[in-house]
């Protein structure tokens, strides 16, 4: 086989698509976000504004989370030195652990190194505890989500999305007395929509199915103490297993689960996602258990009303544009564009012309025809630059729409 000349095909296949991706430099200036300088491939630089950063808080850049980890780091060095079996368990895992199992008022939490690792070594590890475990899967569940229930050799079943009626027919199909798990989010990010979370644990309890809950883009967001969409709707007690990310909203990196303290010793105990590989380094979970621990107070719920203004306020003026935009009333802006070319025509002229960074989100992450730009705003973004992204998406809107109608004609 020419192995260069297949590598050649299959790349092409994403240019031909209009779905390569290209990564772009920007470097993060300590202090300035979402102000941020892209380094051009001909060496030169352009300060520019992140428009689609997962940092929804800008706790990334906030002075606890900084202070903490620059104490953690004069303390004990860069590297946690193993997994946490052998060398890798320090306070900082402990005292993070603690606030995270606090946060979601469970009885314990493990951390991981990623909340895909998290997600992906849980849910293919469940069925060794529970043998004959079926697990139903709502369709627009993440990719790692799905990874996990694929791996774990279990039986699965996948419900429409967010449609609890189709989820109660393939319930009733299986034996009742099989162990069950619904595994769900509580927003989808792409879309941007909220899962019916109180629907689901009403129908878990009716039928005995445990539920898991990907909580990802919410915690930090919503809550009185940021534990996300369950601690807001009042549903937290009822959720089992709950997956999260300290690397959204909290700003720095890493991955968890909540749940009970049996299960999280289980899942601790056969989960080889978690058992062999090295754990977080104690700087970065000193940094996440500070950000959790001030995201809980009042100056985080001052930082969430703020984070949701702006978002509602660009939502407003996009949709005044004639813009179409997707709102289901979270958080995430997303433009539905319908075509990988034009999305990234698009974000490519909002960054080259107007210094605005805003990533296409083409297939696979979304289903091809939905292609997309997704804008995230955040509580340190200003009006004036609330402003340039409105100016510029209506001069270049206008733009494009004028190319589709050339190349259609």
């Amino acid at each position: 086989m020419d192995y260069d000349k297949a590598l050649d095909s299959a790349i092409q296949r994403l240019h031909d698509e209009g779905r390569y991706r290209t990564f772009i430099d920007i470097e993060r200036r300590k202090g300035q976000f979402p102000h941020a300088v892209w380094r051009k491939p001909d060496g030169t630089e352009k300060d520019i504004t992140v428009w689609c950063g997962n940092d929804y808080l800008g706790m990334g850049q906030h002075p606890a989370v900084l202070s903490a980890m620059h104490e953690a780091l004069d303390a004990t060095g860069a590297g946690s030195g193993g997994t946490r079996n052998i060398s890798g368990t320090t306070l900082y895992h402990r005292r993070l652990e603690a606030e995270i199992a606090d946060l979601h008022a469970k009885e314990a939490a493990l951390v991981f190194s990623s909340a895909y690792v998290a997600n992906d070594a849980t849910l293919s590890t469940l069925p060794k505890l529970f043998p004959g475990l079926i697990i139903y899967s709502d369709a627009l569940n993440h990719a790692s989500m799905i990874e996990g229930v694929r791996r774990n050799g279990g039986a699965k079943r996948i419900f429409r999305h967010n449609d609890v009626a189709h989820l109660r027919e393939l319930i009733a199909a299986d034996d009742p007395a099989a162990p069950k798990l619904i595994a769900f989010e509580s927003i989808y990010s792409m879309d941007g929509d909220f899962g019916p979370i109180r629907e689901i644990c009403d129908l878990a309890e009716e039928v005995g199915a445990l539920t898991y809950l990907d909580e990802v883009h919410a915690v930090g967001m919503y809550g009185p103490r940021g534990a996300g969409v369950a601690e807001r709707d009042g549903q937290m007690a009822r959720v089992d297993i709950i997956n999260a990310t300290l690397g959204k909203a909290f700003g720095v990196f890493g991955g968890y689960i909540a749940a009970s303290a049996k299960m999280v010793d289980a899942i601790r105990s056969y989960a080889p996602g978690f058992i062999f590989t090295t754990s977080l380094p104690p700087v970065v979970a000193a940094g996440a258990a500070a950000s959790i621990a001030f995201l809980k107070t009042a100056e985080g719920q001052a930082l969430r009303d703020k984070q949701q203004l702006h978002a509602q306020i660009l939502k407003m003026r996009l949709k005044g544009l004639g813009l179409p935009i997707i709102d289901h009333g979270t958080h995430i802006v997303p433009v539905h564009v319908g075509d990988p070319i034009h999305c990234k025509m698009l974000s490519d002229m909002l960054l080259d012309q107007f210094g605005i960074y805003v990533q296409p989100i083409n297939f696979p992450t979304v289903p091809r025809g939905t292609e997309r730009l997704r804008f995230t705003p955040s509580p340190v973004h200003e009006s004036s630059q609330i402003d340039a992204v409105v100016k510029a998406m209506d001069r270049l809107w206008q733009h494009c729409a004028l190319n589709r109608a050339e190349v259609s004609a």
